[in-house]
């Protein structure tokens, strides 16, 4: 079980109250309660075990509502003992949770209630429309297909451009897009980033002065914290009365969607050519790192030229990798016939070696295929190589 330390405890006992504004607007009116919360709270109520999963980015991994959250928990069911595992990781979004979601979230088996968010990140990464789509699609299916009791609430985070979209009375596209997915599964959703907006709106406190960043103070995930708890305790309110029931998984959206997205072992590349298997890879630069992405397994390419081929079965197929200060172009063929390249190099990579994940092409029939890599000889006018690291290849489709 991963228990919150104590300096965690301290800030979540701090959490509960809220923050100390004058609030006008109820919680209630950014919450969209499709299926509640019944199954989760049998759950916890008659086995008195729970295992409560949170995946995002930054914002989820970082200390402040999570801790708030596993902390009401703990309290509304007193006879329970909980698990809490904290799948978030910096810089990711939809489409890299899709891919993780077997290794992140059901690291311990089934889980019972699910939090997901990937509005920050998944236009942040330059993720289109589409992929933001077929990303969160993917994780509620894993999801659903892993439990179809697993009860789901998904987040809207706010960051400054989804404030000026409300500011012009715009919704998001990736809003949008998530929300499509949410009401098709019939997820519920929170729509912090539109409770943020109307909360500065009628001058309940300030952006600059209070929330300060899409990183958000200690009061701005106050404000997160008091939403999510309200939203939990109408559900839980609601689902003492209610039977639980599994949730019906319908038609995809999408059929080119990541539900059968996976990590495939970089060890299964063949037709190694200036490409080498570091066990243990460790940037040398000095530069900053994320965690789970170092000091362990990458294959890696330094050279213009280098090339590796990889066999799978299915749809689509991409690669994890680390994008630093050195990272390159790569060149890639499908099948001996498509062809395309992706550079690596990203506005972040001059002061960090940061997770990136690649979807080279997503759109294959059903299959086996061959995928050939090759690096580039051109690269970002900033980057300082033509490194490739790669720490998994993706694939959307069954296991070999």
């Amino acid at each position: 079980m991963r228990h919150i330390n104590h300096f965690l405890l301290l800030f979540c006992l701090w959490l509960p109250a809220g923050p100390s504004f004058a609030q006008v607007l109820p919680p209630s009116n950014f919450h969209v309660n499709r299926s509640g919360l019944t199954n989760a709270y049998h759950t916890f109520k008659k086995t008195g075990k729970g295992r409560v999963a949170f995946m995002g980015g930054s914002i989820t991994e970082a200390a402040g509502w999570r801790d708030s959250v596993c902390q009401y928990l703990t309290d509304r069911f007193p006879g329970t003992s909980f698990e809490f595992i904290n799948a978030g990781i910096s810089s990711t979004g939809s489409t890299p949770g899709a891919f993780r979601f077997s290794r992140d979230v059901l690291v311990n088996g089934p889980v019972d209630l699910l939090f997901e968010e990937a509005a920050v990140n998944d236009p942040t990464n330059g993720f289109a429309a589409k992929y933001q789509l077929r990303g969160m699609e993917g994780i509620i299916r894993h999801a659903r297909t892993s439990n179809p009791n697993m009860d789901i609430i998904i987040m809207h985070c706010v960051d400054p451009d989804k404030l000026a979209d409300y500011e012009r009375g715009v919704v998001p596209e990736v809003i949008g897009q998530h929300e499509r997915v949410a009401e098709h599964y019939r997820v519920n959703t929170i729509h912090l980033a539109r409770e943020v907006f109307d909360r500065i709106r009628v001058g309940e406190f300030s952006w600059k002065d209070d929330f300060r960043d899409l990183h958000p103070s200690p009061f701005g995930h106050g404000v997160y914290a008091r939403s999510i708890r309200a939203f939990m305790s109408a559900a839980f309110d609601a689902a003492e009365k209610a039977k639980p029931r599994s949730h019906r998984l319908p038609k995809m959206i999408d059929p080119a969607s990541y539900s059968m997205g996976r990590y495939a072992d970089i060890r299964q590349a063949t037709d190694l050519h200036g490409f080498v298997l570091n066990t243990s890879w460790i940037p040398n630069d000095g530069v900053g790192t994320r965690k789970r992405y170092v000091s362990v397994p990458v294959l890696e390419g330094n050279e213009a030229g280098s090339e590796l081929t990889f066999r799978f079965q299915g749809k689509g197929v991409g690669i994890c990798i680390t994008s630093g200060p050195d990272a390159g172009v790569v060149e890639y063929e499908i099948d001996g016939s498509i062809r395309g390249t992706k550079q690596l190099h990203t506005r972040w990579s001059q002061s960090l070696h940061l997770p990136w994940y690649v979807m080279l092409e997503d759109e294959l029939t059903s299959g086996p295929h061959t995928l050939k890599l090759r690096i580039s000889d051109q690269k970002d006018e900033r980057s300082k190589g033509h490194a490739v690291r790669v720490h998994h290849f993706l694939v959307n489709g069954p296991k070999d």
